[in-house]
């Protein structure tokens, strides 16, 4: 193929010869070859949908690996371009495609990660807060800072799904006819099952001031207005991913998290099936093979037959919808995890909320006598593949995400609550768990107690907090767990995001101290946590950073008077921004990107190197990655909308180098009908490989 190099002069460019499971070529466009696009194989021959996605190489040169045989639909899609006619073809062929240049600015656009419409919301000036109430500038009281209202409008709007998605930045016409624009967005922030939630983040925020500033966003890009920033192609060894998809669960359905192994032994499971959490949406556990490219389903569980359905929630009349509720859940299926047997766990509902047992309040169990509990809103499960067989566990503690200490003889799986209002971290000691199956004596938990006296015992004159871990991981280097609370913008409370490091001591209910850390000035709440073998402390930040903390460069005491402001170790942490541009008025430190949670790749099971972190960064549609001090961002680009919460890496065959090696994760919005595709999208299953270069077979 020929294309024009330095000076006019023709270059021909010849594509790599494709193998049987193989599709490869050159993409060109009209300047020459095309660097740095993505070429996207799709079939619908296989047991479910499939597709697999790669870059070109520099000189416009692609290869698709490891193809099962079926007829597929493959076309181009890149900045600056839009899609290419989709063009039929079939493993073992040598396709040559034509980019198509964006006609227009605004036609480019439209591929774009979200981040870059939603960075055009304005955010209120420094000089709105403290917020006013309903009788000033209607931002409300609650909101003290700027900084305050960054992190709700990350936060609380944004990490259920995408605000900057074509199905967000456009208003649907059943709402339009409200009216004007703050009418339709009333109207849309009152529709569907999540009513609520949208009703008390609003309220937090100041309803009216909320909505005319998401109102005046809509209006202007519906006039014309366009990204301030445009987003630069995959550069490097960014080149060199390959995402495989299929369709699983269905298009009412939406997933929160998956799990494919063990986080601390990703040999686990190898070439096994994949497991997901439906969250609110369905009872009905989505189940991958693979292998054999077979998507299925199990029906989670749950004990009482009084356990509340989320399709009896409050709900207004859906743009996608109408009156019909899509979700139909139970159970409330949050997050999965694989234990070193390869039994999938899940933080899941499986009685109501207040039907505790006696013991959770009434001080039989040590824990109850030191922080009684009146209602749990998530217990535990468990599935075993092997036998097919469910275990109901209930805790009297709330559980949210979870984690095993692989270093503790108890295997003691470690729970985060969520939101703060227990107040109290729960754990569950799975060796007497399995050798006793009694559920009481086998949990217990802690409120979070922090030595503000300094005497390194906790007694009536420390503080405790009214804060909970949201997001969970056991120390690789000690006996300490570390979790992470949310800011104001999730926790709706006054208090700072933390992280937080428990030490349980001999008896935790009675002995466990906390450790609190807020990041440094400028940098503000943490979501989601986790920790490399070296015991570094990994964290994305709602001001647009992901943070690390590294405990061992403390220099003073971490107890005593000021340990409960969490400021004592500012030199522990280390910050780099997230790419992609920042809100207009907002410090220019961070960026408008937001991050759901954050894993750390302990094993290099992805190939970047042992103990790099991985962010789930939303906002730019990607997974962000530090190495050596340097953002690495692997986008994935269709279907446009790409929205995780959680990562993990398996090692299926550690003699087959990157093809061995994979990062699984699955869809994690809750609106799929949002994105491309609309309400016939079903959640996927993502698995990412990293080439050693961009044409790697």
């Amino acid at each position: 193929m020929k294309s024009r190099g330095m000076f006019g002069l023709s270059v021909m460019v010849f594509a790599i010869g494709a193998s049987a499971a193989e599709i490869s070529g050159v993409v060109t466009g009209p300047k020459g070859p095309e660097a740095g696009v993505w070429v996207i194989a799709e079939t619908t021959d296989l047991p479910t949908k499939f597709a697999k996605v790669v870059v070109t190489d520099d000189r416009g040169r692609y290869l698709i690996p490891e193809l099962p045989q079926a007829n597929y639909s493959v076309w181009v899609r890149g900045y600056g371009l839009v899609d290419s006619k989709k063009t039929k073809t079939a493993p073992g062929k040598t396709l040559n495609l034509k980019a198509v240049a964006a006609p227009s600015a605004k036609a480019a656009a439209e591929y774009y990660p979200g981040m870059y419409w939603y960075s055009l919301l304005k955010i209120p000036d420094r000089s709105e807060f403290p917020g006013t109430g309903d009788k000033g500038n209607g931002i409300s009281e609650n909101m003290k800072t700027q900084e305050q209202w960054v992190d709700t409008v990350k936060n609380a709007c944004q990490s259920c799904h995408a605000l900057g998605s074509n199905g967000m930045r456009t208003v649907p016409k059943l709402f339009q006819e409200s009216g004007n624009s703050f009418q339709a967005w009333a109207r849309r922030t009152q529709a569907g099952q999540a009513m609520t939630n949208m009703a008390t983040g609003l309220g937090y925020m100041g309803v009216e001031a909320a909505l005319k500033r998401y109102a005046d966003w809509t209006d202007r890009i519906a006039g014309g207005e366009l990204p301030f920033e445009k987003p630069g192609r995959p550069q490097g060894i960014e080149r060199n991913v390959v995402v495989t998809m299929w369709d699983w669960s269905t298009n009412k359905a939406y997933l929160h998290d998956s799990i494919a192994t063990d986080k601390d032994h990703p040999t686990v499971n190898a070439n096994g099936k994949i497991y997901g959490a439906t969250e609110e949406s369905t009872d009905m556990v989505p189940v991958l093979d693979p292998v054999k490219h077979i998507a299925t389903q199990i029906r989670h569980p749950y004990r009482d037959p009084e356990t509340p359905s989320s399709a009896s929630l409050p709900k207004g009349v859906s743009a996608y919808w109408g009156n019909e509720p899509p979700w139909d859940s139970h159970t409330s299926i949050h997050n999965p995890m694989m234990d070193r047997e390869g039994r999938v766990w899940f933080t899941s509902r499986i009685r109501p909320a207040a039907a505790q047992p006696a013991y959770c309040s009434d001080g039989s169990l040590p824990s109850s006598k030191v922080a009684p509990l009146k209602e749990s809103p998530r217990q535990l499960s468990m599935y075993d593949p092997k036998t097919n067989k469910w275990t109901l566990i209930s805790t009297c503690f709330p559980t949210h995400h979870l984690y095993f200490a692989s270093r503790d003889p108890n295997y003691t799986l470690w729970t985060s609550a969520g939101g703060p209002g227990s107040g109290v971290v729960g754990w569950l000691n799975t060796k007497k768990y399995f050798e006793t199956g009694d559920e009481a004596a086998s949990q217990g938990w802690t409120p979070i107690v922090v030595d503000s006296n300094g005497n390194g015992v906790r007694d009536d004159s420390d503080t405790r907090l009214r804060a909970a871990f949201y997001g969970v991981t056991p120390s690789t280097v000690d006996d300490s767990v570390w979790g992470q609370s949310m800011g104001i913008g999730f926790a709706r409370m006054h208090q700072p995001g933390y992280l937080m490091r428990i030490v349980p001591g001999p008896n935790p209910a009675e002995t466990a101290l906390t450790e609190v850390y807020v990041p440094p000035e400028g940098a503000y709440s943490p979501r989601g946590i986790d920790m490399g073998t070296d015991g570094v402390v990994w964290t994305p930040l709602a001001s647009g950073h992901i943070a690390s903390f590294d405990r061992r460069k403390c220099k003073g005491p971490l107890n005593g008077p000021e340990a409960a402001s969490g400021k004592l170790c500012p030199e522990g942490w280390t910050l780099y921004r997230m790419t992609g541009p920042q809100f207009k008025g907002v410090d220019p430190s961070g960026s408008a990107n937001h991050a759901y949670y954050v894993w750390v790749d302990r094993y290099n099971t992805f190939g970047l190197g042992a103990n790099v972190p991985i962010a789930e960064t939303n906002g730019s549609e990607s997974l962000m990655a530090v190495v050596d001090g340097k953002i690495i961002d692997f986008r994935v680009p269709y279907p446009l909308g790409f929205f995780t919460k959680n990562v993990d890496g398996r090692i299926d065959d550690p003699q087959a180098g990157w093809k061995g090696r994979a990062m699984w994760t699955t869809s994690g919005t809750r609106t799929n009908f949002h994105n491309e595709g609309g309400t016939d999208n079903r959640p996927k299953v993502y698995k990412l490989q990293l080439r050693p270069d961009p044409l790697a077979r």
